[in-house]
């Protein structure tokens, strides 16, 4: 039996078995990613659309996600591929040294390329394909970004920092009550901001949901902590639409845009989102 390091589950699996997250398995006593170089997903996005509105604003960025999650959000908006497993979806194998050599294409390109995001679904379950990838980008002068739901251990997140340059964390709500409705750690989560936001670029991302973590208590107490960190994070409030196994009505508009008014009495920098 091996334990996974990489999130706060420590799933203990036996030779063969599968974690939590659908993309780590026990394999030779060592928990590996089955995911290390499955790609389900790769475009040249906008980097405001990770959403980054702060770092390098205006430019593209390669995009790229495997399968699985670490999180169980009811209201998932890339459950297809998220939610999967290995035998579950189409997939697509690339070497990081192919994918460092696409982005570097990309960049010298009319519409440019910033270097690679790892997003669409959780990156730090393939932890060690994050990680060679980062190397190389770091070494042809590209960026790194993750867009993450931050529940990764502190341990691996210290080693790996130094190769990321920007993150958008979503913290999902504010209290762990909001985190077991969606299947993680609050203290996790906050703990990877807090070790995060000074070693590389951050910004936050909180989805509202009615009746969930809409409350102006909540948004109250969260722009605060956010704030005791360095009131220059930037935070984006987005307004949730049905999706997945979630059948709650959209965030009205005007609770997006309360929210924010909220937040704005601690944080400089506030955006909304999908209104």
């Amino acid at each position: 039996m091996a334990e996974c390091s990489i999130c706060p589950r420590r799933c203990k699996l036996n030779e063969g078995q599968i974690g939590f997250c659908k993309a780590r398995a026990c394999i030779d006593g060592v928990v590996r990613p089955i995911n290390y170089g499955k790609i389900t997903s790769i475009a040249l996005d906008p980097i405001e659309k990770k959403p980054l509105y702060h770092f390098y604003s205006g430019q593209k960025i390669l995009s790229v996600g495997s399968f699985g999650c670490n999180l169980r959000c009811p209201f998932c908006q890339n459950y297809e591929i998220s939610m999967a497993g290995y035998n579950e979806i189409g997939l697509q194998n690339i070497t990081p040294s192919q994918l460092v050599e696409l982005a570097q294409k990309m960049a010298h390109e009319p519409r440019g390329n910033l270097g690679v995001a790892f997003t669409y679904n959780e990156p730090f379950i393939g932890y060690e394909f994050v990680r060679d990838c980062a190397v190389l980008l770091r070494q042809a002068g590209l960026k790194t970004v993750l867009v993450t739901n931050g529940h990764i251990n502190k341990e691996p997140l210290i080693d790996l920092l130094p190769l990321i340059d920007a993150m958008n964390v979503d913290l999902k709500g504010f209290s762990q009550e909001y985190y077991d409705y969606v299947g993680g750690s609050f203290d996790c989560v906050k703990q990877t901001i807090a070790t995060a936001y000074d070693k590389c670029h951050i910004e936050v991302t909180t989805l509202i949901v009615p009746g969930k973590n809409d409350s102006a208590e909540q948004m109250e107490a969260e722009a605060s902590w956010l704030a005791s960190l360095s009131p220059e994070i930037p935070l984006h409030i987005s307004r949730y639409f049905p999706r997945y196994k979630c059948i709650i009505e959209p965030t009205p508009v005007e609770t997006v845009l309360q929210l924010c008014d909220v937040a704005r009495k601690h944080l400089n920098y506030v955006h909304a989102g999908n209104i």
